[in-house]
């Protein structure tokens, strides 16, 4: 892909380069949940939702590509990768409803969301050794691996999304094998509600779904 330059997804092309994660199957299933949810926020006028870890953006503009009346703020700590998502903002029309900004998590953001989505890194540390060599040598790892147990973005994102979400908004984050366990003692029940975990075809809980109380 990255020779290509491109990826399908979600029924769309996207630009890719080695600035990136190449947009892969499962994370389909963290857009198609978004997207569900979204339309059942249509009587709302306008709502908004954020994303972060943008990447090739291929969620948001997947997600904004499918609901004309949303807006979204991606956010991203590498500018190659914005300028990467900023082609594919172009290149599929949404980019006067999606703003880019430079950030760590949720760093220089103020505004509150309908619903916060991300597909951060979450891969253990210790995984670079027995990962493909595609995925070893050319993918970013700042973008793939993320403390002893991958969580430490996660954990960073369930702490912080609280200020950035409405009453009632949703939280989805795409995570890995093996991590719903112990990220359901980790949700806060006091805080959250709706506790679910979506398996891709595989079997595998692949996306954790939360939402604000």
């Amino acid at each position: 892909q990255y020779i290509t330059g491109q990826q399908e997804f979600y029924g769309l092309e996207f630009a890719v380069t080695p600035d990136v994660l190449i947009p892969r199957p499962e994370t389909e299933i963290l857009v198609e949940e978004a997207i569900k949810e979204l339309r059942k926020l249509n009587e709302l006028k306008k709502f908004a939702f954020c994303e972060i870890g943008v990447g090739s953006g291929c969620i948001s503009v997947s997600i904004l590509h499918n609901i004309p009346s949303a807006t979204a703020v991606a956010i991203d700590i590498s500018e190659k990768a914005l300028a990467v998502a900023k082609r594919n903002t172009e290149r599929h029309g949404v980019a006067d409803r999606l703003s880019l900004r430079i950030g760590d998590v949720f760093g220089g953001v103020t505004d509150k969301f309908d619903m916060i989505v991300s597909n951060p890194p979450y891969i253990p540390d210790a995984d670079l050794t027995d990962m493909q060599k595609e995925v070893r040598d050319f993918e970013p790892h700042n973008a793939l691996f993320a403390g002893s147990d991958g969580l430490d973005v996660v954990r960073r994102i369930i702490g912080e999304a609280p200020e950035h979400l409405n009453p009632g908004g949703l939280l989805l984050i795409e995570i890995g094998f093996g991590q719903s366990e112990i990220l359901g003692d980790l949700v806060d029940p006091t805080i959250w509600s709706d506790l679910e975990f979506i398996p891709d075809l595989q079997g595998i809980d692949r996306v954790l779904k939360i939402r604000l109380r």
